[in-house]
């Protein structure tokens, strides 16, 4: 049924017209600065904080390259995938609304099915993964107090169950904020946080760097010797490029936020080039320094989480403001990421239902609006992602499995594969050559990354109870 809306836009109502796009919906604002800022959200995230760690398995001599080849990799390939957000012609061909709705309108076939099922577990284990990181800071917050009031030799112990609780809790009051369009000041407040939190693990870093005297660490990272075998060192490295790949992650969302962008002039693809171009080179510096800096000042003992693994005790009420801006960065970034899965189920209902109460009435409070599905469901969601992030609170490895499962299919093949066809590339040119040989490497990278997770995984649960926090 069409609305009143789209209606009047037929009948050539100019008033509405001006507050409609193309598409009949209501016009776009998104801005460089607002999709910038959707992108750092999304980026700049809790895998930062595993970046020394990650270096000190590669080493200086492999460890600033690499984090350099994901950017680099990362970005042109963004600038692919911006330009997959119309069908056909860059500036008036049919919109995509999401990741999938562009497969389908490029690809079809069985490639929107195999999209759907890795995008959505993608996303769906990001909420797990931050759930994860959200706990771990706010454990860390108490433990840093606990060190300051009892010493560093305490053990000061605690459970981080019930801390992905609270996180759950408020997580289910943020999710009823309808869609992207909604959570423009979420995001800048969530990257605001983002390069506060980074900003101080930097700052420490570099003045344990000071005190210590010397850059430590080594060429070629961890050795292997007393604790470690030749094939932990294996499966180490390859996780390390896993925690990489998923501090890079993004691409899983691009469309989605490509979709908020104001209509042309100029096109969203070139807006949304630029925003890209702004976001990658920042976070690359940023995470090159934080990644270098925090394996200068620990070595090849930097922790698996620079503000929560405890290299640093002191000042402890900086540790607490960096722990702090990390929860209040992830609350923002799970909406971020969590969005596309929502908008999915409730378009599928919308679309079988639409004149049910259940599915559209919605009561209006501020930013939020919750419909009776919208707060079932999205609640049941977060729930079950509370529940499974307190069975399996490995940060590292879900943090390394995660890259690795999205890097190559949603940042390097889907891209590849429709801008060949969307810009008709020649088959055997030069240019589908290299595009062609870019996927396959990178399908590699992503197969040994998942490999050194796994393997993270089996040596994590021999030591570990589900939910003994």
């Amino acid at each position: 049924m069409a609305s009143i809306r789209e209606v009047s836009l037929e009948a050539g109502n100019l008033a509405d017209s001006a507050v409609l796009d193309d598409d009949g919906r209501p016009r776009r604002t998104g801005t460089v600065l607002t999709a910038s800022a959707h992108i750092v959200t999304a980026v700049i995230g809790s895998g930062v904080l595993s970046l020394p760690w990650a270096v000190a398995q590669l080493g200086w001599a492999a460890g600033p390259p690499v984090m350099l080849l994901f950017g680099g990799v990362m970005y042109y390939t963004s600038t692919l995938l911006a330009e997959c957000y119309r069908a056909g012609d860059p500036a008036t061909g049919r919109r995509s609304y999401s990741y999938t709705d562009a497969v389908r309108a490029i690809l079809g076939g069985a490639k929107v099915a195999f999209c759907g099922v890795v995008q959505y577990v993608n996303l769906a284990a990001i909420a797990i993964g931050y759930t994860i990181a959200a706990s771990i800071s706010m454990q860390a917050v108490w433990r840093a107090n606990c060190f300051h009031t009892r010493g560093h030799a305490h053990a000061c112990r605690s459970s981080s169950v019930p801390y992905m609780i609270a996180f759950g809790a408020v997580q289910i009051v943020f999710s009823q904020i309808p869609n992207f369009d909604q959570i423009e000041w979420l995001s800048i407040v969530a990257s605001v946080m983002s390069f506060t939190y980074s900003g101080i693990g930097l700052g420490l870093a570099v003045a344990q760097t000071v005190v210590n005297g010397a850059f430590r660490g080594t060429l070629t990272g961890v050795a292997v010797g007393a604790g470690l075998t030749v094939m932990q060192k294996v499966w180490r490295t390859m996780q390390a490029l896993g925690n990489i790949a998923f501090a890079y992650s993004f691409s899983n969302v691009l469309i989605e936020i490509q979709d908020t962008i104001k209509a042309p002039p100029p096109s969203e693809a070139a807006v949304m080039k630029k925003a890209t171009a702004i976001s990658i080179a920042t976070t690359t510096a940023f995470y090159t320094l934080c990644g270098c800096m925090g394996y200068a000042a620990f070595g090849n003992a930097a922790p698996d989480n620079l503000l929560t693994g405890f290299g640093f005790y002191e000042p402890f009420w900086l540790v607490d403001v960096a722990n702090a801006a990390i929860v209040i960065h992830l609350v923002g970034a799970y909406q971020v990421f969590c969005q596309p899965i929502f908008a999915f189920v409730e378009s599928r209902a919308a679309a079988a239902w639409p004149d049910s109460a259940f599915v559209s009435k919605e009561l209006r409070v501020g930013p939020f609006a919750p419909t009776a599905l919208r707060l079932a469901w999205r609640s049941a969601f977060v729930c079950l992602a509370t529940v499974v992030a307190m069975a399996l609170p490995f940060f590292g490895n879900v943090v390394g499995l995660i890259g690795a499962f999205s890097f190559w299919p949603l940042t390097v093949y889907f891209p590849v594969e429709m801008y060949i066809k969307q810009r008709a590339v020649t088959r055997g040119s030069t240019k589908w050559i290299c595009l062609k040989a870019l996927a396959v490497v990178c399908l590699l990278v992503s197969v040994a990354a998942a490999a050194g997770s796994i393997a993270g995984f089996v040596g994590a649960f021999k030591a570990f109870r589900p939910f003994s926090g």
